[in-house]
């Protein structure tokens, strides 16, 4: 993706901690006018947010989108779920696949791409305590070798 035209808003890092991601899905999003205004902004929320496939039809849940400050009786309920807009086949694979114990489905980024808002999403499996405390053997190693490195660089 070529910078110009690609600007991340948000980004779900607690998504990436608590789950194994298997595979990514670039999806639209339903939005009212002052909600892309206030996205655009940079004033979204994505933290807590889950998706989930009703009626076989898309929905985000608890992505806040902070009211557009001038958008007065224009604004929307700033947890209102969120269609996402993908591919019927997609759906399908997706439905068929969170049948299965353990997957979810969870929202990694928000970001604009060519003017349109563009949400990441990521078929999951959740992390037991164990995969969490062997992640964060993995980051603490990296960095102590990094550290090491950087020394040794100096001299």
């Amino acid at each position: 993706m070529s910078t110009s035209n690609f600007k991340l808003v948000a980004n779900n890092k607690k998504a990436y901690f608590d789950y194994f991601i298997d595979e990514t899905y670039e999806c639209g999003i339903e939005l009212a006018g002052t909600e892309v205004k206030s996205v655009r902004m940079g004033k979204v929320s994505v933290k807590e947010a889950f998706v989930r496939i009703e009626k076989g039809e898309v929905y985000v849940y608890g992505m806040h989108i902070t009211p557009y400050e001038k958008g007065n009786i224009f604004n929307r309920d700033p947890l209102r779920p969120k269609r996402l807009l993908l591919h019927k086949s997609e759906i399908h694979k997706l439905s068929g696949q969170t049948t299965q114990k353990g997957f979810t489905i969870v929202p990694l980024e928000v970001y604009l791409k060519g003017g349109l808002v563009k949400v990441k999403i990521g078929l999951a499996r959740g992390k037991k305590n164990y995969d969490k405390r062997a992640d964060i053997a993995k980051k603490d190693q990296r960095r102590e070798l990094e550290r090491d490195f950087k020394v040794s660089k100096m001299y």
